[in-house]
């Protein structure tokens, strides 16, 4: 007797998971350190109120930590602690640094520290052996201070790479907002006070599509600079993030939703056939955003700049992407403006590899000004 097809009833139709949400995928939240008293901030307790099964620790400042940073032992346990833990404190120094390339100001830091793990990231390199995300709760006296300082600046009259009619603060030097704003309604209240202020606009970097971002109301006020690298790249060393082809989709949108899009094309990591591959990205972005887009669309080219006591680092956890940072043969010493011993690209060729990439650009992606290169 012939056998008969089966019939797929509903029950048995494959059922696709849900897909989990952002903040659950970067954060599960079970210790909070925090100095003493933070509670009396309203977004210390908002954070708070958001972690109600978390263990409290209080600590004598946001940057002296007993057992966290420093100990060397904690290399083996790094992403688990970007995931697990978080630290509330205040910004007690309140500046904003001159800077000229991504911005005219630095801005004070909303937060430090990122959930995300990009294996080259310059932040840990002062924090030791964990570097999760610190928020701070004196969000008040930041925005205020801001603008202040904006007030002063008065009209912007001499144009300059950073923008010919605003001033711009860097908000996220330090952290990555997309990520922050998961945590805390510090970055929703930058974008809010930038929107109104009529001389100066935010920026910040990212490589996390946080399409919450959208539900705000920039209204020109804040530049989103979305970090790329090749795909094949990113794999290795941009752990956790969003996928390079995710961050391309979602310029158009945020376009859209009012906020103005530029590329942070970097860290530019040099390795057999690296142009080949940022010609395919290049083409990528030429074909994946809208004509409305690329017409405010600009660059900046950033190449990798890396640091020894952070290779040792990334050594206990992360081998693999040290193969592709750390080259010895292709890379000298550089003293940073803050004193630190870091190693960069040999300058004889280096030179050379920014005007290559350059002319990449130029001829892939057609009317992208790139803003500064180096």
């Amino acid at each position: 007797m012939a056998l008969q097809p089966r019939q797929l009833g509903p029950l048995m139709t494959p059922r696709r998971a849900a897909p989990v949400p952002l903040a659950e995928r970067l954060f599960d939240i079970r210790t909070i350190y925090h100095e003493p008293g933070i509670e009396s901030f309203d977004r210390a307790r908002e954070v708070l109120d958001r972690h109600p099964d978390a263990e409290r620790v209080v600590v004598p400042s946001h940057t002296a930590i007993p057992g966290l940073y420093g100990n060397e032992g904690n290399v083996v346990d790094w992403v688990r602690t970007k995931r697990e833990v978080l630290v509330l404190g205040e910004k007690k120094s309140l500046a904003a640094r001159p800077n000229g390339r991504s911005s005219d100001w630095i801005a004070p830091s909303t937060a430090n520290g990122c959930a995300m793990s990009c294996s080259y990231c310059y932040v840990p390199r002062r924090k030791g052996f964990a570097n999760p995300v610190t928020v701070f709760a004196n969000i008040d006296r930041i925005t205020g201070y801001l603008e202040r300082h904006a007030g002063r600046q008065g009209p912007k009259t001499v144009p300059n790479q950073c923008d010919p009619t605003h001033w711009v603060y860097d908000i996220g030097e330090n952290s990555d907002c997309s990520a922050d704003a998961l945590l805390s309604d510090n970055v929703s209240d930058l974008v809010g006070l930038f929107a109104r202020l009529p001389n100066a606009k935010a920026s910040f970097a990212t490589k996390l599509v946080n399409r919450q971002l959208l539900d705000l109301d920039p209204r020109g006020g804040t530049r989103v600079r979305f970090s790329l690298m090749p795909e094949a790249m990113s794999r290795v060393v941009d752990v956790r993030t969003s996928k390079v082809a995710e961050r391309i989709t979602a310029i158009d949108d945020f376009v859209e939703a009012g906020y103005e899009v530029h590329l942070n094309l970097s860290p530019v990591i040099v390795h057999e056939g690296w142009l080949e591959e940022w010609a395919h990205l290049l083409d990528q972005l030429a074909d994946g955003t809208s004509s409305r887009t690329r017409a405010q669309l600009a660059a900046e080219i950033i190449f990798l700049t890396h640091n020894e006591a952070l290779h040792e680092v990334n050594l206990g956890w992360h081998p693999r992407g040290e193969e592709l940072l750390w080259r010895p043969d292709l890379q000298e010493p550089k003293r940073s403006q803050s004193g630190q011993d870091n190693v960069r690209y040999r300058s004889r060729w280096k030179g050379r590899w920014v005007a290559q990439l350059e002319e990449l650009v130029a001829e892939r992606l057609p009317g992208c000004r790139i803003r500064y290169a180096f």
